[in-house]
């Protein structure tokens, strides 16, 4: 994957405004405070991934490409897996994640984006929805001291209710045809135990279309990792994730505040479509 990075080419702003088009005009994003983000200074942007992961972060990195910044996403090696589908990510930036992959972005100055969650957090069960779920992980802390890199912790709000979940990943594997294939199979292995297992979900009606939700991103302020010499203890990089992580759970409380106070602006469609069909399946 390293060779990506000496060809890659960021696409246009003009060709990024047309492939999103679509998308910006259901949900009609909105950007609270990045007007006070430095953005000439190259950062880690470390924030929420929301259900299947693939509806607002293109809407994140189309804005911030109209500023001049083009985020490398940090991937999970999954998606490299997939025929076409990593290519395609591989085009629009992305990397897959690794500390080695990370410090050559790092040394190029690049602003870099990454899900401490992963795909576990992407892969959400009922009950989940806007929780930070992280793990043990405190990988994004240790390149961001050993480097001095910048984090920019943000958050997003919006996309876990756009999909009800009908069936989630304790579902399936409690189900009688995993525990049977289960014993023919490395399923376990094979799904990193259930963490990789997709929801079923539906949007609109009995359909995939995602409810019309209004996205919103809030921004906090750039986090300075302490200066170490030598390697980082694991008090010191838990303390730094545990900074950023109360960032973005104070973003995604102000971007409530803020969604409470816009909704009754909605146009009487959005509002409609958007009721809470079965805030159970969350």
């Amino acid at each position: 994957m390293t060779a990506h990075h000496s060809i890659f080419q960021a696409p246009a702003a003009l060709t990024m405004n047309w492939l999103t088009a679509l998308p910006r005009a259901w949900f009609q994003p909105c950007f609270i405070g990045l007007e006070n983000v430095d953005l000439s200074k190259p950062a880690l942007w470390v924030g929420n991934h929301t259900l299947y992961g693939l509806q607002d972060v293109p809407l994140l990195m189309q804005r911030l490409r109209q500023e001049g910044v083009m985020l490398r996403g940090l991937g999970d090696r999954g998606h490299f897996k997939v025929p076409l589908w990593g290519k395609a990510l591989v085009r629009a930036g992305m990397v897959m994640a690794s500390p080695q992959q990370c410090a050559e972005l790092m040394a190029r100055g690049e602003h870099i984006l990454v899900f401490p969650g992963g795909g576990r957090e992407v892969m959400r069960r009922k009950g989940e929805a806007y929780r930070l779920i992280w793990k043990q992980r405190t990988g994004f802390a240790r390149m961001a001291i050993e480097h001095g890199y910048d984090i920019l912790p943000f958050a997003a709000l919006g996309a876990d209710e756009t999909l009800d979940i009908l069936c989630d990943a304790d579902d399936i594997m409690a189900s009688r045809p995993w525990r049977y294939l289960s014993q023919r199979w490395p399923l376990a292995a094979m799904t990193r135990n259930g963490d990789m297992i997709p929801p079923l979900v539906k949007g609109l009606g009995p359909t995939l279309l995602p409810r019309p939700q209004r996205f919103y991103f809030g921004f906090g302020a750039r986090i300075a990792p302490p200066r170490i010499a030598g390697s980082a203890s694991e008090e010191i990089l838990w303390a730094l994730r545990q900074r950023v992580a109360a960032s973005i759970e104070a973003q995604m409380e102000l971007l409530q505040r803020v969604r409470a106070e816009d909704q009754p602006r909605w146009s009487r469609w959005r509002r409609y479509l958007t009721r809470q069909e079965s805030s159970s399946a969350r």
